[in-house]
């Protein structure tokens, strides 16, 4: 196992930049997710670390080792891709066993490695089928077989479960914490998956246009975004993000509508901000803001309520069961500790 520094890192296709001096410090055994949107820059970054692309600018380092100039068989490296990339005409255990192999690596170790893995995954029944009579959850488990087996470093994973269904993906996403946690081993996982990057990750990189816009434990992201792209990126439902301007130092203005903000907040008299409260801090008060139901969403467990006030609109969740209809008012107040407030003009948290 490893730390691994990336340190000003630079990525440039021809005169596009892609990555913008990006650092990141992970810790000896520590799981961290790159995540943000498509084109973000974090899948590119994970091929920088891997030795898949090479660096513009900045240093890479895996130890003590800076891997600049490294090819990726030199970097002691595994890494699990999207489409599991298992050779078809081999079976499980020899797509385990291929990059031992490869090294000369003694047989008797291979076989005692392969044997190990396929206990941990789970994959024993499996060992003499080939991929193409595997599901799709099996292909990705001998995937991390084939890592496994190497006892790198350093884990790499690039977006692995998007091929997944839903139910399959919330099943792997346990397996992989569990696997981390029973191996204790450097990992660097993708994802545009917001959820995945809240229950798996250790500490989680936010990324926007090639540049990291916060970096944090899971919860830290989710009650203290730094800014506007944060608190959208991050929870589900996402926060409601309201245009208004602060009036007489403890309101905001919203749509001709005042809602409450925490006295000694920092923002200004006639300031523009915005005001963000997540869902499910709303809660039916008879002092809160006038709104009315335009849509329920039902899932069980929770009901999403769809309101409209003034010429405004925002959301509410709510865990107990209530009999609401489009058309039924509802007088909703924000929990006052959970309400944040950002700039309009820059974004930033006040």
């Amino acid at each position: 196992m490893a730390q691994v520094t990336i340190s000003n890192v630079a990525k440039a296709f021809g005169t596009v930049k892609v990555l913008h001096d990006v650092s990141v410090d992970i810790a000896d055994g520590q799981f961290v997710v790159l995540v943000g949107p498509s084109g973000c820059g974090k899948s590119t970054l994970l091929r920088m670390v891997a030795g898949l692309e090479t660096v513009s600018g900045g240093t890479i380092a895996i130890g003590e080792r800076i891997v600049n100039n490294l090819p990726p068989a030199k970097r002691d490296i595994a890494m699990v891709f999207q489409n599991y990339a298992l050779y078809p005409h081999k079976t499980v255990e020899q797509n385990m066993a291929f990059a031992l192999k490869l090294r000369g690596t003694d047989p008797a170790v291979v076989a005692e490695r392969v044997k190990r893995a396929a206990d941990i995954l789970d994959l024993n029944p499996y060992l003499k089928r080939y991929p193409r009579q595997l599901s799709g959850g099996q292909r990705q488990r001998v995937a991390m077989g084939r890592a496994i087996v190497r006892n790198p470093q350093v884990f790499l994973f690039d977006e692995p479960l998007s091929n997944l269904d839903a139910k399959l993906r919330v099943q792997m996403r346990t397996e992989i914490k569990e696997l981390h946690q029973r191996l204790k081993t450097t990992t660097i996982y993708v994802t545009h998956d917001q959820i995945e990057a809240m229950t798996m990750a250790d500490k989680i990189v936010v990324m926007r246009d090639g540049r990291i816009e916060q970096v944090g434990a899971p919860l830290e992201l989710f009650d203290r975004p730094a800014n506007l792209f944060v608190a959208g990126f991050i929870g589900s439902p996402s926060m409601n993000l309201l245009k208004g301007v602060v009036r007489k130092g403890d309101k905001v203005e919203i749509a001709g509508t005042l809602f409450p903000i925490a006295a000694g907040s920092a923002a200004k008299e006639g300031q523009a901000v915005v005001y963000g409260v997540r869902p499910e801090h709303l809660e039916i008060h008879p002092d809160g803001v006038p709104a009315k139901i335009s849509v329920v969403e039902p899932t069980g467990s929770e009901t999403l309520v769809f309101l409209r006030f003034g010429d405004g609109e925002m959301v509410a969740l709510f865990r107990e069961r209530h009999d609401f209809k489009p058309g039924d008012m509802l007088n909703l107040k924000p929990r006052l500790d959970q309400v944040h407030l950002f700039d309009a003009e820059t974004g930033n948290r006040l």
